[in-house]
Protein backbone atom coordinates (compact mmCIF):
# COMPACT_ATOMS: atom_id res chain seq x y z
CA UNK A 1 0.00 0.00 0.00
CA UNK A 2 0.96 3.51 -0.71
CA UNK A 3 -1.22 5.15 2.08
CA UNK A 4 -0.09 8.96 2.77
CA UNK A 5 1.83 9.44 6.03
CA UNK A 6 1.96 12.76 7.70
CA UNK A 7 6.12 12.05 8.21
CA UNK A 8 6.02 12.11 4.11
CA UNK A 9 6.28 15.67 3.83
CA UNK A 10 8.69 16.49 6.28
CA UNK A 11 10.79 13.86 7.32
CA UNK A 12 13.49 11.62 4.95
CA UNK A 13 14.05 8.56 5.27
CA UNK A 14 18.13 8.79 6.26
CA UNK A 15 19.46 11.35 8.23
CA UNK A 16 21.73 13.02 5.44
CA UNK A 17 20.43 12.18 1.59
CA UNK A 18 24.04 12.30 -0.21
CA UNK A 19 22.84 12.13 -3.82
CA UNK A 20 21.00 15.09 -3.31
CA UNK A 21 23.64 16.89 -1.17
CA UNK A 22 25.55 15.83 -4.60
CA UNK A 23 23.05 16.78 -6.67
CA UNK A 24 23.30 20.27 -5.24
CA UNK A 25 26.96 20.19 -5.41
CA UNK A 26 26.49 19.04 -9.16
CA UNK A 27 23.85 22.32 -9.68
CA UNK A 28 25.67 24.47 -8.37
CA UNK A 29 29.06 24.38 -8.84
CA UNK A 30 27.29 23.73 -12.52
CA UNK A 31 25.98 27.25 -12.81
CA UNK A 32 29.33 28.89 -11.33
CA UNK A 33 31.56 26.73 -14.05
CA UNK A 34 28.90 27.85 -17.09
CA UNK A 35 28.59 32.03 -15.83
CA UNK A 36 32.57 31.97 -15.52
CA UNK A 37 33.70 29.91 -18.73
CA UNK A 38 30.94 31.26 -21.15
CA UNK A 39 32.93 33.39 -23.82
CA UNK A 40 34.42 29.87 -24.16
CA UNK A 41 31.62 27.93 -25.40
CA UNK A 42 28.93 28.32 -27.88
CA UNK A 43 25.95 30.66 -27.36
CA UNK A 44 23.58 27.42 -28.01
CA UNK A 45 25.17 25.34 -25.34
CA UNK A 46 25.29 27.90 -23.12
CA UNK A 47 21.51 28.58 -23.69
CA UNK A 48 20.55 24.85 -23.49
CA UNK A 49 23.00 24.27 -20.16
CA UNK A 50 22.22 27.16 -18.52
CA UNK A 51 18.06 26.60 -18.91
CA UNK A 52 18.78 23.22 -18.01
CA UNK A 53 20.70 24.35 -14.90
CA UNK A 54 17.85 26.73 -13.63
CA UNK A 55 15.03 24.44 -14.29
CA UNK A 56 17.02 21.78 -12.62
CA UNK A 57 18.19 23.96 -9.87
CA UNK A 58 14.20 24.63 -9.34
CA UNK A 59 13.70 20.76 -9.12
CA UNK A 60 16.44 20.79 -6.41
CA UNK A 61 13.99 23.58 -4.74
CA UNK A 62 10.88 21.44 -4.96
CA UNK A 63 13.16 18.37 -3.30
CA UNK A 64 14.06 20.42 -0.63
CA UNK A 65 10.50 22.03 0.04
CA UNK A 66 9.55 18.15 0.71
CA UNK A 67 12.07 17.92 3.63
CA UNK A 68 15.45 16.96 1.95
CA UNK A 69 18.15 15.96 1.95
CA UNK A 70 18.70 16.63 5.30
CA UNK A 71 16.27 16.49 8.95
CA UNK A 72 17.17 20.13 9.77
CA UNK A 73 14.85 22.19 7.86
CA UNK A 74 17.24 25.34 7.82
CA UNK A 75 19.78 23.23 6.40
CA UNK A 76 17.70 22.00 3.52
CA UNK A 77 15.92 25.96 3.33
CA UNK A 78 20.17 27.02 3.13
CA UNK A 79 20.47 25.13 -0.43
CA UNK A 80 17.47 25.62 -1.79
CA UNK A 81 17.36 29.68 -1.30
CA UNK A 82 19.97 30.74 -3.60
CA UNK A 83 17.90 32.69 -6.07
CA UNK A 84 19.58 31.47 -9.36
CA UNK A 85 16.13 32.28 -11.57
CA UNK A 86 15.41 35.71 -9.69
CA UNK A 87 12.26 35.94 -9.84
CA UNK A 88 10.87 33.12 -7.15
CA UNK A 89 11.66 33.86 -3.71
CA UNK A 90 12.27 30.64 -2.35
CA UNK A 91 9.62 30.82 0.93
CA UNK A 92 7.13 31.91 -1.27
CA UNK A 93 7.11 28.85 -3.67
CA UNK A 94 7.66 26.73 -0.38
CA UNK A 95 4.71 28.07 0.85
CA UNK A 96 2.42 27.67 -2.06
CA UNK A 97 3.76 24.60 -3.38
CA UNK A 98 2.53 23.40 0.63
CA UNK A 99 -0.91 24.68 -0.39
CA UNK A 100 -0.92 22.46 -3.80
CA UNK A 101 -0.73 19.71 -1.89
CA UNK A 102 -4.16 19.33 -0.52
CA UNK A 103 -5.41 17.18 -2.90
CA UNK A 104 -8.78 17.40 -2.41
CA UNK A 105 -8.41 20.97 -3.73
CA UNK A 106 -5.99 20.34 -6.62
CA UNK A 107 -6.93 22.32 -9.89
CA UNK A 108 -8.99 24.52 -8.28
CA UNK A 109 -8.01 28.10 -9.43
CA UNK A 110 -9.28 29.99 -5.89
CA UNK A 111 -7.72 27.14 -3.70
CA UNK A 112 -4.89 25.44 -5.68
CA UNK A 113 -1.85 28.02 -6.16
CA UNK A 114 -0.24 26.16 -8.74
CA UNK A 115 -3.89 25.85 -10.97
CA UNK A 116 -3.63 26.86 -14.49
CA UNK A 117 -7.32 27.04 -14.85
CA UNK A 118 -9.39 30.18 -14.34
CA UNK A 119 -12.40 30.87 -13.10
CA UNK A 120 -15.56 32.03 -15.77
CA UNK A 121 -15.53 35.43 -13.90
CA UNK A 122 -11.75 36.21 -13.85
CA UNK A 123 -12.11 35.21 -17.79
CA UNK A 124 -14.33 37.30 -19.15
CA UNK A 125 -11.98 40.16 -17.40
CA UNK A 126 -9.21 38.85 -20.06
CA UNK A 127 -10.76 40.76 -22.57
CA UNK A 128 -10.69 39.26 -26.09
CA UNK A 129 -6.88 39.66 -26.43
CA UNK A 130 -6.42 38.21 -23.01
CA UNK A 131 -8.54 35.87 -23.88
CA UNK A 132 -6.69 34.64 -27.39
CA UNK A 133 -3.15 34.29 -25.36
CA UNK A 134 -4.72 32.13 -22.89
CA UNK A 135 -6.14 29.70 -25.14
CA UNK A 136 -2.42 29.80 -26.57
CA UNK A 137 -1.52 28.75 -23.30
CA UNK A 138 -2.93 26.18 -23.00
CA UNK A 139 -1.49 24.24 -26.14
CA UNK A 140 2.26 23.07 -25.61
CA UNK A 141 3.48 24.97 -27.64
CA UNK A 142 2.29 28.52 -26.14
CA UNK A 143 3.14 27.30 -22.38
CA UNK A 144 6.17 26.73 -24.02
CA UNK A 145 6.72 30.32 -25.44
CA UNK A 146 4.24 32.31 -23.95
CA UNK A 147 4.04 30.28 -20.84
CA UNK A 148 6.47 31.69 -18.90
CA UNK A 149 6.38 35.12 -19.61
CA UNK A 150 2.45 35.03 -18.59
CA UNK A 151 3.65 33.03 -15.85
CA UNK A 152 6.10 35.23 -14.37
CA UNK A 153 4.41 38.66 -15.04
CA UNK A 154 0.93 37.10 -13.47
CA UNK A 155 3.25 36.06 -10.26
CA UNK A 156 4.64 39.55 -10.28
CA UNK A 157 1.74 41.25 -10.48
CA UNK A 158 0.14 39.81 -7.70
CA UNK A 159 3.17 39.57 -5.37
CA UNK A 160 3.29 44.12 -6.45
CA UNK A 161 -0.26 43.78 -5.43
CA UNK A 162 0.46 41.75 -1.77
CA UNK A 163 3.38 43.95 -0.90
CA UNK A 164 1.79 47.49 -1.61
CA UNK A 165 -1.41 46.23 0.50
CA UNK A 166 1.45 45.78 3.18
CA UNK A 167 0.87 42.05 3.65
CA UNK A 168 2.24 40.61 6.97
CA UNK A 169 5.82 39.66 6.03
CA UNK A 170 6.05 39.94 2.63
CA UNK A 171 8.13 42.89 2.39
CA UNK A 172 10.43 41.47 4.32
CA UNK A 173 10.50 37.85 2.01
CA UNK A 174 11.33 40.34 -0.92
CA UNK A 175 13.48 42.39 0.85
CA UNK A 176 15.77 39.47 1.63
CA UNK A 177 14.92 37.86 -1.82
CA UNK A 178 16.34 40.96 -3.27
CA UNK A 179 19.91 41.05 -1.81
CA UNK A 180 20.26 37.32 -3.07
CA UNK A 181 19.48 38.27 -6.49
CA UNK A 182 21.85 41.16 -5.98
CA UNK A 183 24.68 39.05 -5.51
CA UNK A 184 23.70 36.47 -8.55
CA UNK A 185 23.53 39.57 -10.67
CA UNK A 186 26.79 41.01 -9.28
CA UNK A 187 28.49 37.33 -9.66
CA UNK A 188 26.76 37.10 -13.60
CA UNK A 189 26.94 40.00 -14.81
CA UNK A 190 30.20 42.15 -13.21
CA UNK A 191 32.59 38.94 -11.92
CA UNK A 192 31.82 36.81 -15.01
CA UNK A 193 31.03 39.52 -17.59
CA UNK A 194 27.99 38.30 -18.87
CA UNK A 195 25.34 40.85 -20.40
CA UNK A 196 22.44 40.81 -18.66
CA UNK A 197 19.76 40.03 -21.73
CA UNK A 198 21.72 37.05 -22.00
CA UNK A 199 21.48 35.28 -18.51
CA UNK A 200 17.37 36.97 -18.73
CA UNK A 201 16.78 34.74 -22.17
CA UNK A 202 19.39 31.82 -21.73
CA UNK A 203 19.11 30.63 -18.29
CA UNK A 204 15.87 32.64 -16.73
CA UNK A 205 13.45 32.09 -19.99
CA UNK A 206 14.67 28.85 -21.05
CA UNK A 207 14.75 27.48 -17.48
CA UNK A 208 11.17 28.49 -16.96
CA UNK A 209 9.94 27.29 -19.85
CA UNK A 210 11.74 23.58 -19.35
CA UNK A 211 9.96 23.46 -16.26
CA UNK A 212 6.46 24.57 -17.92
CA UNK A 213 7.04 21.27 -19.67
CA UNK A 214 7.20 19.53 -16.52
CA UNK A 215 3.81 21.11 -15.13
CA UNK A 216 1.93 21.75 -18.48
CA UNK A 217 0.27 18.05 -18.24
CA UNK A 218 0.52 17.69 -14.54
CA UNK A 219 -3.40 18.12 -13.39
CA UNK A 220 -6.68 17.91 -15.39
CA UNK A 221 -9.66 18.58 -13.99
CA UNK A 222 -12.11 15.36 -13.17
CA UNK A 223 -14.78 14.86 -10.83
CA UNK A 224 -12.62 12.69 -8.25
CA UNK A 225 -9.02 14.34 -6.92
CA UNK A 226 -7.19 10.75 -7.14
CA UNK A 227 -8.15 11.14 -10.61
CA UNK A 228 -6.54 14.50 -11.22
CA UNK A 229 -2.70 13.92 -11.03
CA UNK A 230 -1.07 12.56 -14.23
CA UNK A 231 1.93 10.16 -15.09
CA UNK A 232 4.81 10.50 -17.86
CA UNK A 233 6.71 7.57 -18.17
CA UNK A 234 9.56 6.28 -20.16
CA UNK A 235 11.46 9.91 -19.65
CA UNK A 236 15.06 8.99 -18.55
CA UNK A 237 16.34 12.25 -19.61
CA UNK A 238 13.48 14.67 -18.60
CA UNK A 239 12.96 12.34 -15.90
CA UNK A 240 16.50 12.96 -14.44
CA UNK A 241 15.92 17.04 -15.58
CA UNK A 242 13.21 16.78 -12.99
CA UNK A 243 13.86 14.53 -10.21
CA UNK A 244 10.97 12.09 -11.82
CA UNK A 245 8.47 13.84 -10.77
CA UNK A 246 7.11 13.25 -14.28
CA UNK A 247 5.75 10.39 -11.96
CA UNK A 248 3.64 12.82 -10.15
CA UNK A 249 0.87 10.59 -9.07
CA UNK A 250 3.13 9.13 -6.95
CA UNK A 251 4.63 11.72 -5.52
CA UNK A 252 1.42 13.36 -4.27
CA UNK A 253 0.72 9.95 -2.68
CA UNK A 254 4.00 10.03 -0.88
CA UNK A 255 5.68 13.40 -1.40
CA UNK A 256 8.22 12.28 1.24
CA UNK A 257 9.77 9.70 -0.96
CA UNK A 258 13.43 11.38 -2.22
CA UNK A 259 13.66 11.67 -6.02
CA UNK A 260 16.37 8.51 -6.72
CA UNK A 261 13.97 6.47 -4.98
CA UNK A 262 10.82 7.09 -7.04
CA UNK A 263 11.30 4.99 -10.18
CA UNK A 264 11.73 1.76 -8.20
CA UNK A 265 8.83 2.88 -6.12
CA UNK A 266 6.35 3.56 -9.02
CA UNK A 267 7.80 0.21 -10.91
CA UNK A 268 6.63 -2.13 -7.85
CA UNK A 269 3.06 -0.24 -7.55
CA UNK A 270 2.62 1.02 -11.00
CA UNK A 271 -0.56 -0.98 -11.32
CA UNK A 272 -2.17 0.38 -8.49
CA UNK A 273 -1.09 4.04 -9.13
CA UNK A 274 -2.25 3.93 -12.59
CA UNK A 275 -5.52 2.29 -11.62
CA UNK A 276 -5.94 5.32 -8.87
CA UNK A 277 -5.70 7.96 -11.30
CA UNK A 278 -7.81 6.28 -13.56
CA UNK A 279 -5.16 5.45 -16.37
CA UNK A 280 -4.39 9.30 -16.86
CA UNK A 281 -0.46 8.09 -18.06
CA UNK A 282 1.49 9.86 -20.98
CA UNK A 283 4.11 7.34 -23.18
CA UNK A 284 7.25 10.44 -22.53
CA UNK A 285 6.81 13.85 -23.71
CA UNK A 286 6.96 13.04 -27.01
CA UNK A 287 3.70 11.78 -26.50
CA UNK A 288 2.27 14.53 -24.83
CA UNK A 289 3.83 17.19 -28.02
CA UNK A 290 1.71 14.87 -30.30
CA UNK A 291 -1.33 14.75 -28.23
CA UNK A 292 -1.11 18.85 -27.40
CA UNK A 293 1.56 20.49 -29.30
CA UNK A 294 -1.16 22.75 -31.51
CA UNK A 295 -4.41 21.33 -29.36
CA UNK A 296 -5.55 22.51 -25.89
CA UNK A 297 -4.82 20.31 -23.39
CA UNK A 298 -8.09 21.60 -21.64
CA UNK A 299 -10.73 24.30 -21.50
CA UNK A 300 -9.38 27.16 -19.61
CA UNK A 301 -12.39 27.56 -17.41
CA UNK A 302 -12.46 25.58 -14.42
CA UNK A 303 -15.99 23.35 -14.59
CA UNK A 304 -16.54 23.94 -10.85
CA UNK A 305 -16.06 28.19 -11.60
CA UNK A 306 -18.01 28.30 -14.49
Amino acid sequence: MLDRTSEDATIPPHPTEWPTVILAIVIHGGFLALTWWWQSLPTIVVVIVGGWLIAWHGSLQHEVIHGHPTGRRWVNDVIGSVPLSLWLPYPIYRESHLEHHRDEYLTDPIEDPESSYVTRAAWERLGPAGRLLARWNTTLFGRLTIGPAVMLLSFLGQEWRLVRANEPGRRRVWAVHSIGVALVLFWVTVISGMPLWLYLFAFVYIGAAMTRLRSYAEHRYAESHEERTAIVENSHLFGLLFLYNNLHVLHHRRPGISWYRLSTVYRHSREMLVRSNGGLVYDGYWDVARRFFLKPHDDPTHPRHS
